[in-house]
């Protein structure tokens, strides 16, 4: 009884128990996500959690690095169980952030994506892809290569996002810079200087930009672009010849979660057969299980992407970023 009586007592169980009076959900039946993922994705996934485990969810929902930020600020007060989407390279980055899971069926995620300390757990492969304006621009034409984007007559027309508000753009500066063995310091300047001062706002505007030809070229994931083009969108996409990342995004646990236990069923079902064969078919994302075939998608050259070396040079990509496009001093 003295324990039990010490356990309802803590900080801890107080915010657990202050929760469960807000919402008027028992404790056992809450989850607190935060997300970076966007509607049409998070959203089924979380219906479907939601009917086949009677748990009731509170979602939180931004760009990555925001809900970086937001997850960092509220874990100490046990404000969070879930963190979901952002690639594992901020994972590996805000490894502070998270307590070890080992999901029911790690088995079958693919070696390549598995976090040895099991502080997060991969959720779907994300190729990066070219994309460009198939009225203005021939395949003859197209940059085929990574190198090829640096040329003059490219200079202002390739649609990207700042990295402030899109974890899909740091994947993509980190990947040009282990494939050309380029130190961030040029690699950054260079390129900031090839996009000719137009920088997007999201990475949910590269394809629509480059749609309606405001760009003539883009650098997006393939699960977005090839959703476009489903769509009939006036873009096409190819794969870097010289090899491109297909880095994972993630889920983990956050330290201090109220509701670890539900948070556990989250990861497990996320990653579960049913889950990632209905990515594959309806969110054209390659599932990072090893028991499920990749139909209808196209041939790339993997690089070999270095997760470590992209997450420790993530604070001198940032300040340099904000250097060569004047964000210094904001």
């Amino acid at each position: 009884m003295l324990l039990l009586s010490s356990c309802r007592g803590s900080a801890r169980q107080q915010d657990i128990e202050s929760l469960s009076e807000k919402y008027a959900v028992p404790g056992d039946r809450q989850l607190i996500v935060y997300t970076s993922h966007k509607e049409e994705v998070y959203m089924p996934i979380i219906r479907e959690f939601e009917e086949r485990t009677g748990i009731w969810v509170e979602l939180h929902t931004g760009g990555t690095t925001q809900m970086f930020d937001e997850v960092r600020q509220v874990m100490p007060d046990s404000g969070c169980d879930i963190m979901f989407g952002g690639g594992i390279e901020s994972y590996e980055a805000s490894k502070d952030l998270f307590m070890p899971f080992e999901a029911k069926e790690k088995d079958v995620i693919d070696a390549a994506y598995v976090d040895p300390d099991n502080l997060f757990t991969a959720f779907t492969e994300l190729p990066i892809v070219f994309v460009y304006n198939k009225k203005l621009v021939s395949y003859s034409e197209v940059p085929k290569s990574w190198e090829e984007l640096f040329d003059e007559r490219w200079k202002g027309q390739i649609a990207f996002a700042d990295i402030h508000n899109s974890g899909t753009s740091y994947t993509i500066l980190s990947t040009m810079s282990q494939l050309f063995d380029e130190t961030p310091d040029t690699l950054v300047e260079r390129f900031v200087a090839q996009l000719g001062g137009r920088i997007l706002t999201s990475s949910g505007n590269v394809i629509p930009k480059v749609s309606d030809g405001e760009f003539l070229i883009g650098i997006t994931l393939e699960e977005t672009a090839r959703k476009a083009m489903e769509q009939g969108g006036d873009i096409s996409m190819l794969y870097p010849s010289d090899g491109t990342s297909a880095v994972p995004d993630g889920v983990a646990i956050v330290k201090n979660a109220p509701h670890s236990y539900n948070a556990g069923r989250f990861i497990d079902f996320v990653v579960g057969y049913d889950t990632q064969r209905y990515v594959e078919e309806n969110f054209y994302r390659r599932s990072v299980r090893t028991d499920i075939a990749h139909t209808g998608y196209g041939v790339m050259k993997r690089m070999d992407f270095d997760l470590k070396e992209s997450s420790s040079s993530m604070e001198e990509v940032f300040l340099i970023w904000d250097e060569k496009t004047g964000r210094e001093g904001e």
